[in-house]
């Protein structure tokens, strides 16, 4: 039998986050525990928003989902937004999580240099300039981010889809 493949539902532009943490002094966990404490806060207040605002309840931050990684040295988290600027109004917001956790980092980070580090990356990618697949998996990165379809229906293969995506 040949395995379920789907790719994912959404056609317009996004934004890719990456961001992680790098223990480099392990016996200072004063500096580098307070960092690895601070990214699930984040994350629970950003999906308790997506979960109030597709009630209705407020207006939606522009964040999709997210997966943690676990590396030997510390974690990487990949999120998905609807943009760039949704990123840049989170992460600048003094009401919201990432903002105080910024500022504590830099605190701790002058009285315990380089025990811990911290890196992202962040990628705008415009409608027409992505494509996915995913064989016999469950809903996961892009598409659980946006939604699952039948990879048929944008395409048969990587080059197919990307093409169609192009053209919508």
């Amino acid at each position: 039998m040949a395995p379920q493949l789907t790719t994912h539902e959404h056609d317009g532009d996004i934004a890719v986050f990456l961001i992680g943490m790098r223990i480099n002094k392990i016996h200072r966990p004063d500096a580098w525990l307070p960092v690895v404490r601070a990214m699930p806060r984040m994350l629970t207040e950003l999906y308790a928003n997506k979960a109030r605002a597709e009630a209705g309840q407020e207006e939606w931050l522009g964040f999709y989902d997210a997966r943690t990684q676990a590396g030997v040295r510390g974690p990487t988290v990949v999120q998905y937004w609807r943009s760039v600027a949704d990123i840049y109004a989170y992460a600048g917001a003094e009401s919201m999580a990432h903002r105080p956790a910024w500022k504590a980092y830099y605190a701790r980070a002058r009285s315990a240099e380089g025990a811990v580090g911290i890196w992202h990356e962040t990628f705008a990618v415009p409608a027409g300039s992505h494509e996915s697949l995913y064989g016999d998996m469950p809903p996961y990165g892009l598409a659980r981010a946006t939604g699952v379809v039948p990879a048929s229906r944008k395409g048969r293969t990587a080059k197919e889809r990307l093409a169609a995506s192009l053209a919508r």
